[in-house]
């Protein structure tokens, strides 16, 4: 095997042939450009690159174009002729067409295989992220997971979180002493986030089984890494869900693998497409987590690519980790444009030959500007390249093609069938109906103690003919003769109005006499 991925070359006007170096594939890497002008396809010959050298890939397929990677080109394409050309022009001796072994995934398991994970797995800070919730509600969440852990609660699916978002509502003065204050508003708008993410179809993401990190990272039996394909066009309407989900992805990567230094190649490369949804109105403890992920991801064998229309669109301190380099043309249309032309333009090193920045603007279709990582980590002096043609199909392959390769796929059937164990959930809609058996028990309990206290009430009323009452646990006659009725009677009238009137006419009389 080569140690060199070959990327393109030169011709009348271009210099060497350019190649990523897999010694230095996890150092992370950049393709740039204005829409159309090639980034797709340098992106697709990566990934066959990768593949042929046995490491595994992981891609996000936004437009639905790179499923054709599973499918050997043709010689019938309307491209094949400027593809053989272009080979002969850069020197790309013993071009063919080849298909890679593909598994295709999908958050919807509609396109491709189930991808799963638990809430639990997803964190409070990403699913804050994916929540767009405010510091408040996030504090709250992050009481949620804490409690989830000292109550044993596993949190699996989002009806998981939902009960336990009930429970904390329901005991929030309990939970205001030891956390803060627990509001209710709160509360209801993470449930009201909840329901959109549902609406949004994002409940499918969460519950078992989960996806094992092992699965992604297979070869096939010849030694070809396995190229995972995401379905991300119809996740695209959602890009919260699309970016979250990736960097979950990036996150357990970084938190499951082994230390392994700097490997001869990486051991699994990702590629992430639309890259300035990673980045747009995250919070700066998202984009701290992201470069921190970047920085260290590469010691544990795994390489980052970001594929975006602006090397803008990444923050500086992210951007300057990224040493693998393809920039395809900018179009300087406004004066914000030509500043991000010029800015990236000085992040490459400078070749005598020619201006980058004109360079930048003026590369045409599959050409771009390469600078690539050169022995001992140092940056390549930058070049003007023709990106090599694909040796897999361009553009996508067929409905019953894909349902055919899923059908024969290693994974068919793993992730397919949804499990629903006992978690968050059942644990507290069980702990609430023992509650209130508890509370039905106690009340029956206490009308069985309290009948023999009414049998002796009635008894002793009985015996004595006399009349108690309960609440003041005093007794009288029965007042039943005429001269009682008069009495009560008279008494009545003194204390009405004309019973007021002889009271104040006797004492009158009184202190007259005096």
């Amino acid at each position: 095997m080569s140690d060199i991925l070959f990327l393109g070359g030169g011709g009348e006007g271009y210099g060497e042939q350019q190649g990523l170096n897999y010694k230095y594939a996890n150092r992370h890497g950049l393709i740039a450009g204005a829409t159309g002008t090639g980034k797709t396809v340098t992106l697709q010959i990566l990934a066959e690159g990768f593949s042929n050298a046995g490491v595994p890939v992981i891609l996000a397929d936004v437009k639905g174009d790179l499923s054709g990677l599973a499918k050997a080109g043709s010689e019938g394409h309307k491209l094949h002729e400027a593809f053989t050309s272009r080979a002969a022009k850069i020197g790309f001796a013993g071009y063919s067409y080849h298909a890679c072994p593909v598994t295709f995934w999908d958050l919807y398991g509609e396109q491709g295989h189930p991808v799963r994970t638990t809430v639990a797995e997803m964190g409070p800070l990403l699913l804050a992220r994916l929540l767009e919730l405010s510091e408040a509600q996030e504090g709250i969440l992050n009481i949620a997971f804490r409690l989830a852990d000292e109550e044993g609660l596993p949190l699996l699916d989002l009806k998981d979180l939902q009960a336990l978002l009930v429970w904390i509502g329901e005991n929030r003065s309990q939970l205001s002493l030891r956390y803060g204050n627990v509001s209710t508003s709160s509360i209801g708008a993470i449930q009201r986030r909840l329901l959109v993410l549902e609406n949004q179809g994002g409940a499918g993401l969460f519950g078992e089984p989960a996806l094992a990190l092992s699965d992604l990272m297979r070869c096939d039996a010849s030694g070809k890494g396995m190229v995972n394909i995401l379905a991300a066009d119809k996740l695209m309407a959602a890009p919260g869900l699309y970016s979250t989900f990736l960097l979950w992805l990036l996150s357990e990567l970084f938190e499951e693998l082994p230390e392994v230094g700097d490997p001869d190649k990486p051991r699994l490369v990702f590629f992430f497409d639309e890259a300035h949804l990673l980045f747009d109105d995250a919070p700066k403890a998202l984009i701290d987590k992201v470069e921190q992920v970047a920085r260290l991801i590469r010691s544990k064998g795994v390489g980052i690519y970001f594929i975006t229309q602006n090397p803008a669109d990444v923050p500086e301190d992210i951007l300057g980790q990224l040493g693998n380099r393809v920039q395809h043309a900018l179009r300087a249309f406004t004066a914000k444009d030509r500043k991000n032309l010029r800015l990236a333009a000085e992040t490459y090193r400078e070749n005598p030959r020619f201006s980058t920045e004109a360079a930048i603007r003026e590369v045409g279709v599959g050409e771009a500007v390469t600078s690539m990582l050169q022995k001992k980590g140092v940056p390549g002096v930058v070049e003007r390249t023709l990106i090599r043609p694909p040796s897999t199909q361009l553009g996508p392959i067929t409905a019953e093609e894909r349902k055919e390769m899923l059908q024969a796929s290693d994974m068919a059937g793993k992730y397919d069938t949804p499990m629903d164990r006992r978690s968050a959930f059942e644990i507290l809609a069980q702990r609430a109906q023992a509650a209130a058996q508890a509370a039905e028990a106690a009340e029956e309990t206490a009308e069985a103690a309290s009948e023999p206290m009414a049998r002796e009430f009635n008894a002793a009323r009985r015996y004595s003919g006399s009349r108690v009452s309960r609440s003041t646990s005093r007794s009288y006659k029965k007042k039943d003769n005429f001269a009682s009725a008069m009495s009560e009677a008279v008494i009545k009238e003194l204390k009405g109005t004309t019973g007021r009137r002889i009271v104040r006419g006797i004492l009158g009389s009184l202190f007259k006499g005096r």
